[in-house]
């Protein structure tokens, strides 16, 4: 039953959409509760670096210091608060993940249409809904035009449930009931157009009702995620055997089995990689805020680590590359074309048919940027003239459909004598309406041809007339005439040539897909800059293509033109087969196969369907290219912080190990207690998860090609000159702590110049590996607030240690004087330089990869 649109409602106002939040609530279902701090202490005590200081603590105490058992608790609740804020901070940056899944809403409030989130639409909100919605609550249908439903979340049936306007309606309805009026949150709209009133929110819909707990957002098991597991486990088995080593043969060569313990859990504590999930989860949480910065919102984390490799971009014209913002600019009637310039007060009357005809095709209160240049075209120039027919009755609508490329409404005039028909769709499509012959076919043809060459999108326009009586069911049924071919401009984007130079500069392909004809195509291609508009593939082509020819003309084509997006996905295929790592824009519930099959799904967020944005991973807010090339660049810089970051940690672990390790074999007095591996660690996790993550990106980050996806984080190279700076570092406290030992300083002075030196030599691993690329002291000219918070703490505390009686004595120390200041000094100076020597180009030459 279709039924007429008659008079578009205002709305809720402001006022009244705040009284009915408070009211009623967000239009949200319950989620699951954010954990609360008493979890996330207990989560924290359980961690295997806690209950082994503990252990420590308990040593202490049958050892009889009660003094360094209340210093380690006392490290203990520091280190918990350390890690409870960052996990808070995490919680929330997952929270808004969660957030992102909620489908977007058309409403009309205050007489205009508004584009909203679901979680604010209110009852007795006016909702619009089109092909590819999620419908944001549960409402009642005003208006309908061959709406249909998909209910099977409700109901567990897969068909489509058909909808209409029904004012006998009463009672109950129940989901997948057939020509009812009632739509229901959580269902989407996989045919036709509706308007409804909103009669329930949150959890009073029927599946707030059912308690089902929609779309969720959990962090995803990645190739980062896998890789980092591996680590983690192959790290620990050493950090174990070590453990073991070392305290069995403290003890039977000591005697001193408490002790023993006591070194083997000090070694335990300095090898332990407890940093390396939680430093990789904060990455990608706080990723996730730094790309939204840029209208980009990401839906899956595992996004964050595939943007870096992308190769290929495919990209929508329209909407992305261009503004979607269209004006008609040239009109082609009666076999000869008439120029507009935007502000034409007046039309040639040659001209008046077709925008005539164009605006009766369109829906009443358009949408669509093409339907409104019309509409916006008629209300200025034939204002006045008899052209625009506001008081006559919409009858029927033909959607548009794959078969079809048109779409026609029938009117009811205000004399009733007979019924009009207007017509507006792909010129190929109105000249099959209108059954041209093959003279008439080439004409049109060439026309086309003109209009794309200069950039236009074309669509043609035919009218019929019907006589009074049932009307058909399919739009092949009327005798159309053709009236004549509208070319609409749409400018190119600001910054698109711009950004689209980056990409080429960082090794990325950008593919333009759109369905306009090859001409259209081809003409945006050279404004942009694109490169070889010559290799085009059109939807014709594509048809008669088989994989094997496909795939031989990927490499090269630069453009797809006059496709349909259900072809998107034999496009991402065939890249994939040529190992592409392929990023694909969508917004449309055709495109939401391609968008799942890609390796980087991008959906629109402004014009996007709730369909395409549940098959991406990524939403694109602003549908803007330049947000696409942002994010990318942001995707590398966060990977790059992230394996300068794993590469810290690795190294940093290396010399508090090594000193861990050595004297005890060697008989020596133990270089490192407990407490001075909390002191490091106090040092090592702010440094990992905030120093390295707000580390602006490198300047040449987008002139270097994509890395690999398959490329390890901890790969030959990274891994080489992390042992490489850490096992330095570790020499070079050995051999001063050796030296001192055997010259006569006492276990006091040897102990304190060496841990001074692991300190130095940590902040020196910070300043060095800020940029594998420039020296430590070129890269200070690069701000990072946290870098210079983390090095004055640090030595700040470290000057505390040494100087303060009672704490100096906690640390086993002795009292700092002037003859301990040059090996002091020159060890600090040797550990900070260090890092930096083995990262120079003429080291570097000798590292793999």
């Amino acid at each position: 039953m279709e039924t007429e649109m008659s008079g578009m409602p205002s709305g809720l106002s402001a006022a009244e959409v705040k009284a009915r939040i408070e009211r009623d609530g967000w239009n949200e279902l319950p989620s699951s509760k954010r954990r609360s701090r008493f979890a996330m202490l207990f989560g924290v005590v359980r961690e295997p670096m806690f209950l082994m200081l503990i252990a420590c603590g308990l040593i202490y105490l049958l050892l009889g210091s009660l003094e360094d058992a209340l210093m380690l608790l006392g490290f203990v609740v520091v280190m918990i608060i350390i890690a409870v804020v960052q996990e808070s901070r995490t919680e929330r940056a997952l929270e808004t993940l969660r957030d992102l899944t909620s489908p977007r809403a058309l409403v009309i409030r205050e007489g205009r249409q508004q584009r909203i989130a679901g979680r604010e639409v209110v009852r007795d909100d006016i909702i619009l809904l089109s092909e590819g919605d999620r419908v944001p609550a549960d409402a009642v249908l005003l208006f309908s035009s061959g709406l249909s439903t998909d209910e099977s979340l409700l109901t567990g049936e897969s068909f489509a449930v058909r909808k209409a306007v029904r004012k006998d309606d009463s009672g109950p309805e129940t989901p997948g009931d057939e020509e009812r009026s009632s739509v229901f949150s959580g269902t989407l709209v996989v045919k036709g157009r509706g308007m409804a009133r909103v009669v329930e929110t949150g959890s009073r819909t029927r599946i707030g009702m059912i308690g089902s707990a929609l779309r969720d957002v959990e962090p995803e098991d990645g190739l980062l995620q896998k890789q980092m597991r591996r680590i983690v486990r192959t790290i620990s088995l050493y950090s174990v055997a070590l453990c073991v080593i070392v305290a069995v043969a403290y003890s039977l060569t000591r005697h001193d089995w408490l002790n023993g313990l006591l070194a083997g859990l000090t070694l335990a504590m300095a090898t332990l990689p407890e940093e390396f999930p939680m430093v990789l989860l904060i990455f990608l949480a706080i990723g996730v805020w730094r790309i939204s910065r840029y209208k980009v919102l990401t839906r899956r984390l595992t996004a964050i680590e595939t943007l870096g490799a992308a190769t290929v971009l495919c990209v929508d014209k329209t909407g992305t590359l261009t503004e979607n913002r269209m004006s008609v600019r040239r009109i082609y009637a009666d076999g000869q074309f008439h120029d507009l310039d935007g502000r034409d007060a007046a039309l040639p009357e040659a001209v008046h048919e077709t925008v005539e005809y164009s605006i009766l095709a369109s829906p009443p209160d358009p949408f669509d940027p093409m339907e409104k240049a019309m509409r916006q075209l008629g209300e200025r120039a034939l204002a006045d003239t008899e052209h625009l027919h506001r008081n006559w009755e919409l009858l029927k609508e033909y959607p548009l459909s794959e078969r079809l490329l048109a779409m026609s409404h029938a009117w009811r005039s205000k004399s009733g004598a007979e019924m009009v028909i207007a017509a507006k769709g792909a010129p190929e499509a109105i000249a099959d309406l209108c059954h041209f012959d093959a003279g008439q076919l080439a004409a049109i043809q060439e026309a086309v041809e003109a209009l794309a060459s200069d950039g236009m999108r074309v669509i043609g326009v035919a009218r019929s007339l019907f006589a009074n009586g049932p009307l058909p069911e399919e739009q092949h049924d009327y005798d159309f005439t053709f009236v004549g071919l509208l070319g609409l401009e749409d400018p190119v984007r600001e910054g698109v040539p711009e950004a689209l130079q980056e990409c080429r500069e960082a090794g990325m392909r950008m593919i333009m897909i759109t369905g306009d004809y090859p001409a259209t195509a081809r003409n945006i291609g050279e404004r942009i800059g694109l490169p070889e508009t010559d290799h085009l593939i059109s939807g014709a082509e594509l048809d008669r293509m088989d994989e094997h020819e496909l795939d031989e003309r990927i490499g090269s084509t630069s453009i797809f033109a006059r496709v349909q997006p259900a072809e998107k996905l034999r496009i991402v295929q065939a890249l994939k087969n040529h190992n592409e790592v392929v990023a694909m824009t969508g917004d449309g519930v055709n495109d939401a196969p391609a968008l799942k099959a890609a390796h980087i799904g991008i959906a629109m967020g402004a014009r996007g369907t709730d369909v395409a944005r549940e098959a991406a991973s990524l939403v694109l807010v602003d549908d803007h290219f330049d947000s696409i090339v942002r994010a990318v660049r942001m995707g590398r810089r966060i990977y790059d912080n992230l394996q300068k970051a794993i590469a810290f940690i690795l190294s940093v672990h290396l010399p508090i190990a090594g000193m861990s390790l050595i004297p005890a074999l060697l008989h020596w007095p133990l270089a490192l207690l407990p407490a001075h591996i909390l002191f490091l660690e106090l040092i090592i996790d702010p440094s990992c998860s905030i120093v390295f993550e707000m580390e602006r990106e490198e300047a040449s980050i987008m002139k270097r090609p994509p890395r690999r996806l398959d490329e390890a984080l901890l790969g030959p190279k990274v891994l080489v000159r992390s042992l490489v700076q850490g096992i330095s570092i570790f020499l070079a406290v050995l051999a001063v702590y050796a030296l001192m030992i055997q010259s006569g300083y006492g276990e006091g002075e040897s102990r304190m110049i060496s841990f001074t030196g692991i300190v130095i030599g940590n902040i020196g691993l910070i300043f060095s590996n800020r940029s594998w690329n420039e020296s430590m002291f070129r890269s200070m000219r690069t701000p990072n607030k946290a870098l210079w918070w983390v090095t004055g703490s640090t030595l700040f505390f470290l000057g505390i240690v040494i100087s303060v009686p009672t704490v100096r004595e906690l640390f086993r120390f002795a009292a700092p004087e002037w003859h301990q200041l040059p090996p002091a000094l020159f060890l600090s100076m040797i550990c900070f330089i260090l890092p930096d020597i083995v990262k120079r180009p003429l080291f570097q030459s000798f590292l793999p990869g």
